[in-house]
């Protein structure tokens, strides 16, 4: 069978090591894998990894090296073109042209429902690999790309923290998140931030500037304020804004991390998490499985429906809200 392995979207770190892990996998099952550069687009140019052989197919040497490196080798972007019927069927052409029987994507949302509408078009398998920091996909714990955004933004918030206590100040930190207040949660846990603002709960000016007067009150000299970038109220610059003629208390400043959360090496838990993925959605594919996504609840593997894994929104754990509270009190 011939495989193609692509990535879509925004960046994940582990990306990388879920790509080596589809390569190792097929090549040493005796099949053959087309790496596809840049994702919709790439394929809609038939731009193909080349081995230094000149040949448009990946090997076991291609993917040396590649499970510690952040970012992807075989690049990404969004593609307009194929949102439409006609960039579908041209990439359904385009994959039947070379011979490609299967595919899998590594990517979010955006990335599923392009598998959707293709499947529309061609008789091909696909099962995709969820390659997003924002852990916004239903059907698997934990996405790729998530523990290393984490990583990165806790790491950040530590040293923000000792700025913040030399001057007394308070810091709004912005994360990545538009629909999903994942990254933001686990960072203010992890970071031990009084307070966080997310997109899945309202945000309470008035109570929060309530509380920040309680914790001035009781000595505290220093606030970190987690703010997810999706957040109803507009993200951290705004809120300083709005908080600043609402009472705060505390001379703020906003730090917004923005695209630096995609970047660096991918961690331990993420390499481990991409690998595995990788794996499994080979042998999925090769079961005869397609249209479903590789995920990992509990440890097991399983297959979810593309459209299940964005058909609702993600919940977050419900005690994490109150031990934030908690242990910020």
């Amino acid at each position: 069978m011939r495989i193609g392995v692509f990535c879509s979207g925004g960046d994940a770190p582990g990306m990388n090591a879920c790509v080596r892990a589809v390569v190792r996998t097929a090549v040493g099952n005796g099949h053959e894998v087309v790496g596809i550069r840049r994702g919709y687009q790439g394929l809609l140019e038939e731009d193909f990894y080349v081995n230094s052989d000149g040949k448009p197919l990946m090997t076991l040497r291609s993917v040396s090296d590649w499970a510690r490196r952040g970012g992807t080798f075989l690049l990404t972007s969004r593609c307009e073109e194929f949102r439409t019927p006609a960039g579908q069927q041209k990439a359904a052409a385009i994959l039947e042209r070379h011979g490609i029987e299967a595919l899998i994507p590594i990517g979010g949302d955006g990335t599923f429902h392009g598998a959707v509408e293709l499947a529309r078009h061609w008789k091909g398998h696909i099962v995709g690999c969820p390659g997003t920091i924002d852990n916004d996909l239903q059907g698997t714990d934990y996405t790729i790309g998530f523990s290393t955004a984490v990583q990165t933004a806790v790491e950040a918030v530590d040293k923000i923290r000792d700025t913040a206590e030399s001057h007394h100040r308070m810091f709004l930190v912005e994360v990545m998140g538009r629909h999903s207040g994942y990254i933001a949660v686990y960072t203010a846990l992890a970071g031990a931030a009084e307070t966080v603002c997310i997109p899945e709960t309202p945000t309470n000016l008035p109570a929060i500037v309530r509380e920040l007067h309680e914790l001035k009150q009781r000595g505290k000299s220093s606030v970190m304020m987690i703010v997810a970038e999706g957040d109803e109220e507009g993200g951290a610059q705004i809120l300083h804004d709005r908080l600043k003629v609402s009472g705060c208390p505390f001379s703020m400043r906003v730090m917004i991390l923005g695209h630096m959360q995609r970047g660096g090496s991918p961690t331990p838990e993420d390499r481990m998490l991409a690998s595995r993925l990788g794996d499994w959605a080979v042998h999925a594919v090769l079961e005869g499985a397609t249209g479903v996504m590789a995920g990992l609840i509990g440890g097991t593997r399983v297959l979810t429906p593309f459209p299940e894994t964005y058909a609702q929104h993600k919940p977050l754990p419900a005690d994490l809200m109150s031990l934030i509270a908690t242990l910020a009190s």
